[in-house]
């Protein structure tokens, strides 16, 4: 049964890559020091992104990254996994609250790793696609680009 639901995850991973990523998904473009979460305002065969929101790594003194920090974690290193906690805490609020039903991670490959095992079940069963790419950068027509690459 186990392996049936895998397969059934990669069928809808793949029918949500590139030019099929549903209209109104969250797509969240980030790094250890913040996040842009955009909306598809775009229909499953167009994609056409609009910022939502943005969130930056500070004010976080009172959150200490997850689990406990190595003594040669540099401050840096520790902020990125503190942010990467706070990413996956505000993910999983907004999927309490119904705030979208698929969700796309588009994070440079240390956060991806950081943010993975830190994800709630209801935030995973709505991951649709991840890729480990720095793009916070980017114009939104680059990520809309490498979407559709995906």
């Amino acid at each position: 049964m186990s392996s049936s639901f895998v397969l059934l995850h990669s069928v809808k991973e793949i029918m949500m890559a590139g030019k099929n990523i549903s209209a109104n998904a969250l797509v969240v473009v980030g790094t250890g020091a913040g996040a842009k979460f955009f909306r598809n305002s775009g229909g499953a065969n167009k994609i056409a992104l609009t910022l939502d929101s943005q969130i930056e790594a500070g004010n976080m003194a009172d959150e200490g990254p997850s689990g406990k920090s190595p003594p040669e974690q540099s401050d840096k290193e520790s902020m990125e996994a503190t942010f990467s906690k706070q990413l996956a805490n505000r993910l999983y609020a907004m999927a309490q609250r119904g705030e979208f039903d698929d969700l796309v991670l588009i994070l440079d490959p240390g956060t991806l790793g950081e943010v993975r095992p830190l994800l709630h079940g209801e935030v995973q069963s709505r991951l649709r696609l991840e890729l480990a790419k720095t793009l916070t950068n980017s114009s939104t027509s680059e990520i809309i680009k490498t979407l559709q690459a995906a």
